[in-house]
């Protein structure tokens, strides 16, 4: 008799398989009738019902985003940092390839730091162009968030080098752009849009924690510059810092001592 493959080798090579591999696997080893094996099965059949709706889902954020933009180069935009009261605004612009395509594309505060991380690094390797801007707090306190939102977006749109066909942006319409389209919630429905949001919280997160270095008593490491109780605490003890928006912090703090 042809001995069997151990049961605790099948669960593992099920656990540890990808989602391209898990319909051969679970199709092979399905007539298995031991315990460990079905179980195993079970856990990889919920795995790839799991898996199968995310890629759904993320296909159809590809799909509307060629209905809006078409088939041809379509930048998406996203802004972070708008309602923070330390650090700039960032905005991120990018160019996304129909294929391959990035799995796991989401609004940014949707996502874990982690898998931000890692959709931040696939980004960078599959778009065809990504653009940054950053607008600092001086300048948001001399001129305001609305002309400082249409300063960013037109400067990562720019910095992305190329002329694009389409611009889709988060939100509502900002007339930063002549191809320019806008959709509320479009970084939890647009692949490019996702993706800018995503570069954009990732690169503004890093910057934070740089200054945090030169200003600890903050925690912008934790924070990343928004208004937590810890931060406005640390305003009202030590005041503000050249990266404070004086403009933001008005409500809780008297005068404009540094650090």
């Amino acid at each position: 008799m042809e001995k069997r493959e151990p049961a605790r080798d099948i669960a593992r090579k099920l656990h540890g398989a990808s989602f391209e591999e898990l319909g051969a696997l679970e199709e092979l080893y399905r007539d298995d009738s031991r315990k460990q094996v079905q179980d195993a099965l079970a856990r990889a059949d919920r795995r790839h019902e799991k898996e199968a709706a995310e890629r759904e889902r993320v296909e159809q954020m590809y799909a509307l985003q060629e209905e809006l933009g078409g088939p041809g180069l379509v930048i998406g935009v996203d802004e972070v940092g708008r309602g923070a009261i330390a650090g700039p605004l960032t905005v991120g612009a990018v160019i996304l390839p129909a294929d391959p395509k990035i799995w796991g594309l989401n609004d940014s505060k949707q996502l874990t730091p982690e898998k931000r991380e890692v959709l931040a690094a696939e980004i960078a390797d599959v778009a065809i162009a990504i653009g940054m801007a950053h607008i600092p707090p001086e300048t948001i306190d001399a001129l305001g968030m609305s002309a400082c939102l249409r300063r960013a977006m037109a400067e990562a749109i720019a910095s992305c080098g190329v002329e694009p066909d389409c611009v889709l942006i988060d939100g509502n319409p900002v007339h930063v752009h002549p191809k320019e389209k806008t959709l509320v919630k479009g970084d939890a429905r647009i692949a490019a849009i996702a993706a800018a949001s995503i570069v954009a919280k990732v690169t503004r997160d890093h910057l934070m924690c740089e200054l945090a270095e030169e200003y600890p008593a903050y925690g912008w490491d934790a924070c990343k510059g928004y208004g937590s109780k810890e931060h406005i605490d640390a305003i009202r003890k030590y005041g503000l810092t050249p990266y404070h928006r004086a403009s933001f912090c008005s409500n809780f703090v008297e005068g404009t001592r540094l650090f």
